[in-house]
C-alpha cells in the first residue's frame, strides 16, 4: 500500500511539475499526451518497486529514456528514475544491482545524441550520470548499513544462545559433578565396610540413595527451565545460600567435615547472586572431596552492605602441575566466569598459611570496593554448626 501511494503521488506531482517546467526549460518537442503518458507510466511503475525492483527499474528507465530521446522537457521524470535506481541498490545484491544500473545509465545517456536541449559532451554526461550514480551509492550504503546491523543483531543473539548454553553446561556440571563425587566416596565406604561390617555399609548405601535422589531432583529443576508443557515454561526454585545446610549435610555423609561461619545478618539477595554463591560453595566442596588430602573444609560467608563475600578453604590439597590440568574445564574457570558475569571478584589458590582458598565477592547492589583480605575472617556471627574446624576447599579445574 505504501509503494502504491508513493507511485500515485509521484505521478500527480510529476505531471503537474512537468507542465510548469515546460514554460521555463527549453525542449525539442512540446509536451503532449504522449509525454504525459510516459511520465505517468514511469511513476506508476513504482507501485511494485520493492516486490519486483528490477522490473520496476527496467520499466522506469525505458519510459524515462524514451521521454528524453524524443526531446520532451527535462523534468521530474528523472526523480522517478532516481527512486527506481535507489530501490534496486537498496534491495538487491551488488552483483545484480550494479550491471542493471550500468545498463540504465547507458540508456539514459543515449538522449545526449538526440536531444539538442541537452548539454554537449562531458557537460551532459556528468549531470546525466548523477541521476543514476548518486541514488545507486545511497541505496548501496543503506543496504550495507542494514546488513551490518542485521549481522550485529544476529551475533548478539548467537552470543546470547552460546552464553545460555554455557550457563546450562555449568549448572549441569556442578550438579552432576557434585552428586557423582559424593556417590563415589560413599560407594567406596560401603565397599570397604561390606565384608567386615555390613550393618554400617547400609548407612553409606542409604546416603548414596539420598544423594542421588537430591541430585536428580536438582537436575530436573535445572532442565525444567527449558522444558515446555502446553506452551508454558516449567520452572522450579533454584538452590541458594539458604540451602547450604543441606549441602553441608550431604558432604558430611560423603566424608567431608564442613564448618560454615556466617558473619553479618543473612538477607535476601538477587537470585543470580544467590545461585552463584551456592554453586561456588558446592563446586569448592566437591573439589575438596575429590582432591583434598584432608577431607576438611571451612566455609565463611560475610554479608556486607552491598556484597556477599564467600571463602571456602581446605588446609591440605594436592595441586597438580599445569601440564596435568585438563583444558576447558568447568571447575575453577566456571566459577570465575560466574562471578565475573555478576561484576564480582574471584580468586583461587594457596594463601600465605599454605591453605588452598576459593574466594568470591558477589555484588548485591552498587559496585563494591575491594575488601581487605582479612575481612572474611572476622569473628563469626551466627555460626552454623559443623563438626570440624578447617579451612577451604577446592583445587583446579575438573
Amino acid at each position: 500500500m505504501g509503494d502504491l501511494t508513493l507511485a500515485v503521488v509521484l505521478a500527480v506531482v510529476a505531471i503537474v511539475w512537468t507542465s510548469y517546467a515546460e514554460n521555463f526549460v527549453p525542449a525539442d518537442r512540446p509536451l503532449d499526451s504522449g509525454g504525459y503518458t510516459l511520465v505517468a507510466a514511469a511513476a506508476l511503475a513504482l507501485a511494485v518497486r520493492r516486490r519486483w525492483p528490477l522490473m520496476t527499474l527496467a520499466l522506469t528507465a525505458t519510459f524515462a529514456s524514451a521521454y528524453l530521446i524524443v526531446g520532451y522537457v527535462y523534468g521530474p521524470i528523472l526523480v522517478v528514475l532516481l527512486v527506481a535506481v535507489y530501490t534496486v541498490a537498496r534491495w538487491r545484491p551488488l552483483t545484480t544491482a550494479l550491471p542493471a544500473a550500468l545498463i540504465v545509465l547507458a540508456g539514459l545517456l543515449s538522449h545526449l545524441f538526440t536531444n539538442s536541449a541537452a548539454l554537449p559532451g562531458l557537460l551532459g554526461i556528468v549531470p546525466g550520470s548523477a541521476w543514476v550514480v548518486v541514488p545507486f551509492a545511497v541505496g548501496t550504503t543503506v543496504r550495507l548499513a542494514k546488513d551490518s546491523a542485521a549481522r550485529a543483531r544476529a551475533e548478539v543473539v548467537r552470543q546470547g544462545i552460546a552464553g545460555e548454553r554455557l550457563r546450562m553446561a555449568q549448572e549441569v556440571h556442578d550438579i552432576v559433578g557434585h552428586g557423582l563425587a559424593a556417590i563415589k566416596m560413599q560407594a567406596d565406604v560401603a565397599l570397604h565396610l561390606l565384608p567386615k561390617r555390613p550393618e554400617q555399609a547400609e548407612a553409606a548405601l542409604n546416603a548414596i540413595s539420598r544423594t542421588s535422589s537430591e541430585a536428580l531432583d536438582e537436575l530436573r529443576a535445572t532442565l525444567g527451565v527449558v522444558r515446555r508443557t502446553d506452551g508454558r515454561i516449567m520452572t522450579s526454585p533454584s538452590p541458594g545460600l539458604d540451602r547450604l545446610e543441606e549441602l553441608r549435610q550431604r558432604m558430611i555423609d560423603a566424608g567431608v567435615d564442613v564448618e560454615i561461619d556466617v558473619t553479618g545478618e543473612p538477607r535476601p539477595v538477587p537470585a543470580a547472586v544467590d545461585l552463584t554463591g551456592y554453586r561456588i560453595v558446592q563446586e569448592s566442596l566437591t573439589n575438596v572431596l575429590r582432591h583434598g588430602v584432608e577431607k576438611v573444609a571451612r566455609v565463611r560467608i560475610v554479608y556486607e552492605t552491598a556484597a556477599v563475600i564467600l571463602a571456602v578453604s581446605n588446609p591440605a590439597v594436592t595441586v597438580r602441575s599445569p601440564s596435568d590440568r585438563p583444558e576447558g574445564g568447568y571447575g575453577i574457570p566456571g566459577m570465575r566466569r560466574r562471578v565475573h558475569a555478576l561484576g564480582g571478584e574471584f580468586s583461587a589458590g594457596l594463601t600465605a598459611e599454605e591453605v588452598f582458598e576459593v574466594r568470591a565477592t558477589l555484588p548485591t547492589a552498587e559496585p563494591v570496593s575491594p575488601t581487605p583480605p582479612d575481612r572474611a575472617s572476622a569473628p563469626a556471627q551466627g555460626r552454623v554448626s559443623g563438626p570440624a574446624q578447617g579451612r577451604a576447599s577446592t583445587e583446579e579445574t575438573t
